[in-house]
């Protein structure tokens, strides 16, 4: 009798590197949860990312954002590309779960292989983005997936962390709700590289546009920076939604220039490494390692709170190897 050769089980990156989407699904899930064995799993992969093109799709609640969403992956899919969808939903205050994660208006998508789509709780984490939005667009990259899209929360005035994440943000209008004021008044503008007035059959659409434009052209006129193209269209109808994807790539072209993609990369990634500095520093040394407790004491004892911040950073500061200040300073030049 012929003996049974056992074949090993795969790891879960090798799983996600052979496009297994359960891997992708758990991988995700390792890293909303901050889970210890997700450092590892992105080390692994890390060669893999960086392909992906990453879109960030924000603006005010009711603008429209998932239909359009649904729209751009569906042309996308129509080029042949393989696209990753993550929706951003508000939290439960009960269970911390999306509120809205069926996400029914892209359930047309779901369907298909060429698309995943991952609802993701806000967490209470502030400026419209889930707290592992870098890291999902990360294991969805190495997974392999050639677009990538993150539709923020839609808290309005809050919605800057997109930045951090997307290469192109696209802000999303819609007429006849005070947006263009909003956007204009809340300097959501700045963060904008394309705008896309959205529900263009309603009546002041084409004010919208102008008052946009006009606005985009005071504040980039004569200086070398990128001027957001304003573009109009109808999510519900699919009207527009291919302008709206030329003006991404105009974008893309823009940045493919003089480096600007990799240096824009670079400040995210040094971003996210403040980030998960922060995390650490939360988790292991304020609350782990008793700092929490030494700022009590001296709280007690009657320092003010700047004092009590003051005296703890020069105790770490000081903490830190000798001449470490000075050896950092030389490696940087």
């Amino acid at each position: 009798m012929d003996s049974i050769v056992s074949t090993p089980r795969l790891s879960l990156p090798e799983r996600l590197l052979e496009g297994q989407r359960g891997a992708l699904a758990r991988a995700i899930t390792w890293a909303e949860d901050a889970d210890s064995r997700f450092p590892d799993l992105l080390e692994k992969v890390y060669s893999r990312i960086g392909q992906g093109r990453r879109l960030g799709v924000t603006g005010p609640p009711g603008a429209g954002k998932s239909t359009l969403v649904n729209q751009l992956a569906k042309n996308l899919r129509e080029q042949e590309r393989s696209v990753g969808v993550l929706a951003v939903d508000p939290s439960s205050p009960f269970t911390g779960g999306a509120l809205l994660g069926d996400r029914i208006r892209m359930e047309e998508r779901t369907m298909d292989l060429g698309v995943f789509i991952r609802s993701m709780a806000s967490r209470g984490s502030r400026g419209g983005l889930a707290r592992a939005t870098v890291d999902a667009f990360d294991v969805m990259d190495a997974f392999g997936l050639q677009d990538l899209i993150v539709e923020t929360v839609g808290v309005g005035q809050a919605e800057y962390d997109v930045v951090g994440v997307a290469d192109t943000v696209l802000v999303v209008l819609c007429p006849g709700a005070g947006d263009g004021v909003q956007a204009m008044k809340s300097g959501l503008l700045e963060v904008a590289h394309v705008l896309c007035v959205n529900k263009s059959d309603r009546p002041g659409a084409d004010r919208m546009v102008a008052d946009l434009s006009e606005a985009v052209h005071l504040r980039t006129a004569g200086k070398d920076m990128w001027a957001p193209p304003v573009i109009s269209a109808s999510a519900g109808t699919a009207q527009g939604v291919d302008d709206v994807l030329e003006a991404i790539a105009q974008h893309r072209t823009y940045l493919a220039a003089k480096g600007r993609l990799q240096s824009r990369r670079k400040e995210q990634r040094l971003e996210q490494v403040q980030r998960v500095l922060r995390e650490g520093f939360d988790g292991e040394i304020w609350a782990g390692r008793g700092l929490k407790a030494y700022a009590e004491s001296m709280i007690e004892a009657s320092a003010t709170t700047h004092g009590a911040a003051e005296r703890i950073l020069e105790d770490l500061l000081n903490s830190l190897p000798k001449g470490w200040s000075e050896q950092q300073t030389e490696g940087s030049r």
